[in-house]
């Protein structure tokens, strides 16, 4: 059963790979033998994830927002390295206000990258994919396609958003063998989160709500971006896998006295 983890002779991009969920995803798939090619919008964090898995890997300047870009990296790899198994995409960018504060250009920046970004990404992969005849793609949703808070209205329509497409695409290209996942997150220590951290009543109380009481680290997100990037999960299409600690699992505000 090890073995259907592997990825051996797999070709794959990550968008994003520069840091935090996107540079743990690109080792992890590295680890399992896949030849991965590191995308971000900043070169020398792309190029620092490649430095971390070392032979192999490669760096690409890619802006998730421009279609162009990310149909130059998905079809250069594959002239390239002459096939393309795997894309994950990770970026994404929050702008917390509530809605009644939110300004237009806020929004358009938060639907570009979040949305449009991976919409574009769903769109370059799969038609890659369904020519070549299978493959898998991951995106990266989060907790707040199912649940939000106040401040987080725009990207919780974003998350919930990227699911939905990850469903219909996964229905087109279902009969091409191209396999369309979304993980969902809950609260992971990366750089974007840290000015939660700084706050320590409100990095606590993020801690709490997860039934096993911690952040997730970076790392933790790796083991599902394999398990779906592999053939052990040679079933699994237009699913949103949620790695959140339990924080989807239970109410988490009071703990009745049983």
């Amino acid at each position: 059963m090890h073995d259907i983890f592997r990825l051996d002779n797999k070709v794959a991009v990550v968008i994003g790979a520069g840091s935090g969920i996107g540079q743990a995803a690109a080792i992890g798939l590295a680890r399992q033998g896949a030849r991965v090619v590191c995308g971000d919008v900043r070169l020398d964090a792309a190029v620092e994830t490649v430095r971390i898995i070392g032979v192999g890997a490669e760096a690409a300047t890619v802006d998730i927002a421009n279609g162009d870009d990310v149909r130059a990296l998905l079809r250069g790899v594959v002239q390239r390295l002459g096939r393309l198994h795997v894309v994950v995409s990770t970026p994404g960018i929050n702008v917390r206000k509530t809605i009644l504060n939110y300004a237009s250009e806020e929004f358009d920046r938060v639907i570009a990258v979040n949305l449009k970004g991976t919409f574009h990404v769903l769109r370059e992969a799969g038609a890659i994919m369904s020519e070549a005849g299978g493959g898998s793609i991951i995106a990266f949703s989060s907790i707040r396609a199912l649940t939000v808070e106040p401040g987080q209205g725009v990207y919780a329509a974003t998350k919930s958003g990227i699911v939905q497409m990850v469903r219909a695409l996964a229905a087109e290209l279902g009969p091409r063998n191209v396999r369309v996942n979304a993980i969902a997150p809950g609260v992971v220590e990366t750089p974007l989160t840290q000015p939660i951290k700084d706050r320590p009543d409100w990095y606590n109380a993020y801690a709490e709500k997860s039934v096993l009481g911690r952040w997730a680290r970076a790392e933790e997100m790796a083991g599902p971006v394999v398990f779906l990037a592999s053939d052990a999960a040679s079933y699994v299409t237009g699913s949103l896998l949620f790695v959140d600690g339990g924080w989807t699992a239970a109410d988490g505000r009071f703990s009745p006295p049983l």
